[in-house]
């Protein structure tokens, strides 16, 4: 068997709100994989160690669950009057498969950071002292972002005291707004009902049926009432994840819901689509102690959501999922506006299994269509690494 050399690719690993992701520059990358197809997904499998049927990704850059498996793709941007195309691809842990169905809000917040120090952005539109703004578009789903990059010294600032739950060190704030969440294709509420009734086997619920929020915002959410699945809503990882059986149950529900919000054709294409839709649970608030050991008061939460990615409870929040949590909350009737408190409201601060998470939002009606401008949050970002990644020459 001949040995065949590695190759490098200049890469920057970074962490975003409360995930990390290899982020590269479209040119850096080769030739072949600078294009959407194979290559480009089996040079990013084996960056991050995937497939791998031990589940640890020892020999690749990702962490072995679905807020450490991620891969960002920059470039110029080829839309007016934006600053840098961002492309996210969800890379599947034990499976040859990258999802591209859907965005990273957590990496949304280092994808200005980097646009800016990678020369993605014009000098002329970057601060040597104060706030950049960087217009983003987010090309998995055809939306446009603003992010909102502190600049010190003509360098982008990433220190700071703002701390965000789920994250262990203190950074500079990031403020981001997601414009016009709502799915670019189709209706925000897919089944044109704020809550339905989605059928499903008795295997998997007695009744045969659970209420559903289904909503296409900031991602594809499916939102159910915790107690209608047996749950208080302040569950950690650990009740949910060590449970086989639970987390089948779990993609099993993912399952029929995209099937019902039409995100899928039959069943068995949800097990293609790992990424999208999400799957959450919600709650009237109430105490808990969170992941860190800090008490969370229901007195300074409006409601508790506990979310499913990649197959498992997610350790926070994803980023994209507080867009559908925000934006959900926003209009009187769904079940996390109810489970809030109902009534009109602009902004929500919910608990999850690290703490809370405040996201604001502003909704009205257009021609009797619920609609929302932008969705606002503050997140984080640092840079981890940079220089290079490297593979082996056949690996794609």
């Amino acid at each position: 068997m001949s040995a065949q050399a590695q190759i490098r690719i200049p890469a920057t690993y970074i962490r975003g709100g409360t995930s990390k992701g290899v982020f590269f520059r479209l040119d850096d990358l080769p030739e072949a994989a600078r294009v959407p197809g194979e290559a480009r997904d089996k040079l990013l499998l084996r960056v991050i160690g995937s497939p791998d049927p031990y589940g640890k990704h020892t020999d690749g850059m990702g962490g072995a669950t679905s807020s450490t498996s991620k891969t960002v793709v920059l470039s110029k941007s080829s839309q007016p009057d934006h600053d840098v195309d961002y492309l996210f691809g969800q890379v599947a842990i034990d499976r040859a498969f990258v999802d591209w169905s859907g965005n990273c809000g957590n990496l949304t917040a280092a994808v200005g950071a980097f646009a800016i120090s990678g020369g993605l952005v014009d000098a002329d539109r970057i601060p040597r002292d104060g706030v950049a703004e960087v217009r983003i578009w987010q090309a998995n789903i055809g939306k446009t972002i603003v992010a909102h990059v502190p600049m010190t010294d003509g360098e982008v600032q990433e220190t700071g005291d703002f701390e965000l739950d789920g994250v262990t060190f203190p950074a500079a704030e990031v403020c981001i707004e997601f414009l016009d969440p709502a799915d670019a294709t189709g209706a925000m509420f897919p089944t044109g009902s704020l809550v339905d009734m989605l059928e499903l086997p008795q295997e998997l619920v007695a009744a045969g049926s659970l209420q559903a929020t289904m909503i296409n915002a900031g991602i594809p959410t499916i939102f159910l009432n915790a107690a209608d699945l047996g749950y208080s809503g302040c569950e950690l990882q650990e009740a949910i994840n060590g449970d086989p059986a639970v987390l089948r149950r779990f993609e099993q529900i993912r399952a029929y819901g995209a099937l019902r919000m039409g995100l899928i054709d039959d069943l068995e294409q949800a097990a293609d689509r790992q990424h999208t839709p999400k799957v959450a649970f919600v709650a009237p608030p109430a105490d808990y102690i969170a992941s860190s050991g800090k008490p969370i008061s229901s007195a300074d939460i409006d409601l508790n959501v506990r979310a499913l990615s990649m197959g498992k409870l997610h350790h926070a929040m994803m980023g994209t999922a507080a867009v559908a949590i925000a934006t959900a909350a926003a209009i009187p009737g769904t079940l996390v506006n109810l489970a809030a408190g109902g009534g009109e409201r602009n902004a929500v601060r919910f608990g999850h299994p690290s703490g809370t998470l405040r996201v604001g939002a502003a909704a009205a009606r257009r021609d009797g269509e619920w609609a929302v401008e932008k969705v606002v949050m503050s997140r984080s970002a640092r840079v981890l690494m940079e220089g290079w990644v490297r593979i082996p020459g056949d690996a794609f």
